[in-house]
């Protein structure tokens, strides 16, 4: 499918590096790849700083050609889930890495759901092992991964507490949040209240004042790849070295795409139990200011560019 479309593209510069839209071919699929006309992707705080040219990686789309061994999807069907360059308006992405799109589902919600949402998910059920009725404590509540974290925590019957800024407590209460502590004005961690699961989705706190708040087979669960991460794997190989017991305590973890889990989101999100979040919506030619949105750290929920 020859011709040009515009893209999202790194380039280098004195001062690091710059992205510019530009014109550039458009993308033919591999054998196990399909073409997505891109009508909706996510912003990542990864986005930034990965070292591919082309950042996006969560997507949705209608496929418009399909590769030689695709067998599971046709031109015109509506899917979504993670590929590389999703900042364009045409991507390539591979068989394996999306799944249909529900008609339920906006555009918009699908693009907000992949890595947040397995994020989330997965660090909910298979890192922490949640259950029923326990005490959870998510830390970045207003988050990308907290808004999902929230109300997957809620629909596994948790008892949850979510910690955000002042303008965001409203918003983790309308969620399904049993109680909602504004860390401007309170810190958790000085608190009396213990937990069974800690899930922290924004690596302020040292290790030590986040194990005063667990139980004691509580667990702390760090997902994703907030800017402090690197500290924080410092400070937990120093935790572990010091107490061996730390490292039962604490996990920290990168979502992997599994397809059976994007289709347990979407469950989720049919039955009413979860519902994608979005802060705000940025056409492609304003993806800089999108990305530079998301850098601050102070985005509500999730950032979507339209297409």
């Amino acid at each position: 499918m020859a011709g040009t479309m515009k893209a999202a593209i790194y380039t280098k510069a004195k001062t690091g590096k710059v992205l510019d839209v530009k014109d550039v071919d458009r993308p033919v699929p591999k054998d196990h790849q399909v073409l997505l006309r891109v009508r909706a992707a996510s912003v990542n705080p990864l986005d930034w700083r990965m070292k591919s040219r082309r950042p996006g990686v969560d997507v949705t789309g209608e496929v418009v050609e399909i590769g030689r061994s695709v067998t599971q999807f046709k031109p015109g069907d509506a899917v979504f889930g993670l590929c590389r360059g999703a900042f364009a308006e045409y991507a390539c992405a591979a068989e394996a890495k999306l799944i249909l799109k529900p008609e339920s589902v906006s555009f918009d919600q699908a693009a907000a759901v992949p890595v947040a949402g397995l994020t989330a998910l997965q660090g909910l059920r298979d890192k922490a092992h949640l259950q029923p009725g326990e005490n959870v404590l998510i830390n970045g509540a207003a988050g990308g991964i907290g808004t999902f974290a929230v109300q997957i925590a809620k629909a596994f019957g948790a008892h949850v507490t979510g910690v955000c800024s002042t303008k965001n407590v409203e918003l983790v209460r309308s969620l399904g949040a049993d109680k909602v502590i504004d860390y401007t004005s309170d810190d958790f961690t000085e608190h009396n209240e213990r937990y069974d699961l800690l899930l922290d989705n924004v690596g302020n706190r040292p290790l030590s004042a986040m194990r005063r708040v667990l139980r004691p087979n509580g667990k702390c669960v760090m997902a994703g790849a907030p800017k402090q991460m690197g500290k924080v794997f410092t400070r937990l190989f120093q935790a572990v070295v010091t107490s061996p017991f730390s490292k039962r305590k604490f996990k920290c973890f990168v979502a992997k795409l599994k397809r059976d889990d994007l289709a347990a989101l979407c469950e989720l999100i049919e039955n009413g139990k979860v519902t994608p979040i979005i802060d705000r919506r940025y056409p492609l030619t304003e993806i800089g200011y999108a990305m530079a949105y998301v850098e601050e750290g102070h985005a509500r929920a999730k950032v979507v560019i339209t297409f």
